[in-house]
């Protein structure tokens, strides 16, 4: 932890000299917050969709599309294989380059959660281990695809056209904004954000897929089918991170 923590620290004083960055990181819950703020569409259901609507752009928008430009840049300054050549495991030098990124997302969620009780209906959530699984496996997810991604951005530059049609189409298909239905159901469903979204209303207020609210007991089958599509891009992205990551440039 000692090792992991030194290279998040370095990685850490990188991103805070990003301004765009960090932009983005205070963006992304102040203006969620401000736009349900200034609806006139509240419901009791307020404040659990402005904590998942955080979740979910914060882990798609900021952590995946960070981690995929850190990365990226400092395979290209080498700096990935000197770390390969010292004491640090893969593992290490990934969990390290990501450490930075993961903390400030869940600040936005934690931050996000005390401005939902303040300022709009926040009920107790119905599963808070749902909630908790749904965070976790996400961060998983998205750290992994990022490192994934990687192997098809030679350049920083080039990083924003490889992630910009994968957060496009995963929000789009995340049922966040859009209801899915029809064979954008099946689409959506397959995809590694919208069992986070199912999971974090299950966990939140008890809303199903389909619409309906169930209790305690109940949200754990309702949960089976996100958690498991979940596992399944946990498997993916780590094959995927394994079998095309690169810790040098391609010359």
């Amino acid at each position: 932890m000692t090792r992991v923590a030194a290279v998040g620290k370095a990685e850490g004083i990188l991103l805070l000299r990003n301004a765009m960055m960090l932009l983005v990181a205070v963006g992304i819950p102040v203006f969620t917050v401000f736009t349900v703020a200034t609806s006139t569409a509240r419901t009791a259901r307020t404040g659990a969709e402005l904590i998942t609507s955080v979740t979910v752009v914060g882990l798609i928008l900021f952590v995946y599309y960070q981690l995929v430009t850190a990365l990226v840049a400092r395979r290209e300054e080498l700096v990935l294989k000197r770390l390969r050549t010292g004491e640090l495991s893969d593992l290490e030098i990934l969990a390290g380059a990501a450490a930075p990124s993961v903390v400030i997302a869940w600040a936005q969620i934690l931050l996000t959660t005390v401005a939902a009780a303040v300022w709009f209906t926040l009920d107790a959530p119905v599963n808070l281990l749902l909630v908790l699984i749904a965070i976790l496996l996400g961060t998983l997810v998205v750290v992994l695809l990022a490192a994934a991604s990687t192997a098809f951005a030679p350049t920083v530059d080039a990083a924003q056209l490889v992630t910009a049609p994968v957060m496009v189409v995963a929000l789009t298909f995340s049922g966040l904004y859009l209801p899915l239905s029809g064979p954008m159901e099946y689409v959506g469903r397959a995809l590694p954000l919208t069992p986070v979204v199912d999971l974090l209303r299950l966990g939140l207020s008890g809303t199903t897929p389909d619409g309906g609210t169930v209790g305690f007991a109940a949200s754990f089958t309702h949960a089976v089918p996100a958690v498991l599509v979940l596992l399944a891009w946990v498997l993916i992205g780590g094959w995927a991170t394994r079998r095309w990551f690169r810790w040098e440039p391609r010359r």
